[in-house]
């Protein structure tokens, strides 16, 4: 197979989460600093989506709900798709206790610590209106 290795990429333009509410979803993402920056509808008249892009300095998170008729995709979804979205954070104790402060789902009791990279990281999850995971991580210098 050929490799597409002159193809310029610059960064990650946005994250894709299927939600079944998007009025609790989009409230969740405000709630962790994300503004709505764009709103549209998609589909047929008859079936229509709504898909919302939430922003937070230079990440996007796109917040989509299919019409009624789809939703049964969104739960039976596996392989393939997204595990996580990970934030880069520069203090995990002070996101810990931010997070924890404003009452979010946190996964792990406490910040775990990863041999990864040259001095390893330390992160925990929280857990979306979908059960989506969201990590906070910080590396180690």
């Amino acid at each position: 197979m050929p490799k597409a290795t002159n193809l310029q990429l610059n960064a990650i333009q946005h994250i894709g989460i299927p939600v079944t509410n998007i009025i609790n979803s989009q409230a969740f993402y405000e709630r962790l600093g994300f503004a709505n920056v764009m709103q549209a509808g998609f589909g047929a008249e008859d079936q229509r989506g709504t898909c919302v892009m939430m922003k937070r300095g230079s990440m996007i998170m796109e917040l989509y709900q299919l019409p009624a008729i789809e939703l049964t995709e969104i739960r039976t979804r596996k392989n393939g798709h997204i595990d996580h979205v990970a934030f880069d954070v520069p203090d995990i104790d002070v996101a810990y206790n931010t997070i924890q402060q404003a009452g979010f789902d946190i996964i792990e009791p406490e910040p775990v610590f990863l041999q990864f990279w040259e001095r390893g990281c330390r992160y925990f999850n929280i857990t979306g209106p979908d059960g989506e995971r969201l990590e906070f991580n910080q590396v180690l210098l």
